[in-house]
């Protein structure tokens, strides 16, 4: 019998690089992506099928999709991880900066299932969206990011219900603080939006920590990716996996605190706690 395959977007670093080791190792054939040719390079020569793919271009999309359907017929897991973390005050990015953060954690990931469906639907596959902690506890100076995982949620929960008759499962994972290069991309974006002539500027403290809040005792990106591995393993998959340091205790600090203590311990945490 041929190997189980499996998709994974985003595998650079992080997460990504994580689950492709890990299902690797556990005999799955892996098919690896990234969005630069360095990180294709180092992908290939640990042994990936690796892939050049920005997940935001279609075309390259549905290329990737005929190609898995000439080489492998089918798919057995599509793990959509590609995905940033736009930090900085709402309206200092505007709609401009919202846009690019949904097109790259939201809208990509309906283009590449979609683009991967029949391959998934042949071999009754399986769909993995790596969402956030952050789609339940919103926080400032993350609007778009929680928001575009806060999408990720809701997609999830329609996508499942609607594969199903398909044979195809869909996860969704809500990873807390991991250990990964997200925050330092997030700080560093996030310090170039940080400007004297923006309206937040007395509060850039608290957007440098809101940046680097992913990176506070974080949990290895190794044990998330065994962590999925086990839970598209089993025969009970779980509807949603929550792993990391605070994925169980922020969504419960979110549905038990009143709306408004919980603002206020937000707004003294980030700096918001004053009049300006």
């Amino acid at each position: 019998m041929s190997s189980p395959s499996v998709l994974i977007t985003g595998c650079s670093s992080g997460i990504g690089r994580a689950l492709a080791d890990t299902f690797a190792q556990q005999g799955y054939q892996v098919w690896a992506s990234a969005r630069n040719e360095e990180d294709v390079a180092r992908l290939s020569a640990a042994g990936f099928n690796a892939v050049l793919l920005d997940v935001n271009d279609d075309a390259a999309v549905e290329r990737l999709a005929a190609r898995l359907k000439d080489d492998i017929g089918g798919l057995d897991v599509l793990i959509n991880n590609a995905g940033y973390g736009a930090m900085g005050p709402l309206l200092d990015g505007g709609a401009v900066a919202m846009r690019q953060q949904f097109e790259t954690n939201v809208f990509s990931l309906v283009s590449v299932t979609r683009a991967l469906f029949p391959l998934l639907r042949q071999n009754k596959g399986q769909v993995v969206n790596i969402g956030s902690v952050s789609a339940l506890l919103v926080t400032p100076f993350a609007g778009a990011y929680c928001a575009s995982k806060a999408a990720v949620h809701a997609l999830s929960d329609a996508l499942r219900l609607e594969l199903a008759p398909f044979g195809i499962g869909v996860l969704e994972v809500q990873p807390g603080a991991i250990e990964s290069s997200f925050g330092r991309h997030a700080s560093h974006q996030a310090e170039q939006l940080i400007s004297e002539h923006s309206p937040w500027w007395p509060m850039r403290d608290g957007i440098r920590a809101r940046a680097n809040a992913s990176q506070d005792n974080p949990t290895p990106a190794s044990h998330v990716a065994r962590n999925v591995f086990a839970a598209v393993s089993s025969g009970k998959r779980p509807r949603v996996l929550r792993i990391g340091n605070g994925s169980r205790a922020l969504p419960l600090l979110a549905a038990l605190l009143p709306g408004a203590l919980l603002d206020r311990v937000l707004s003294r945490r980030f700096g918001l706690d004053r009049n300006l």
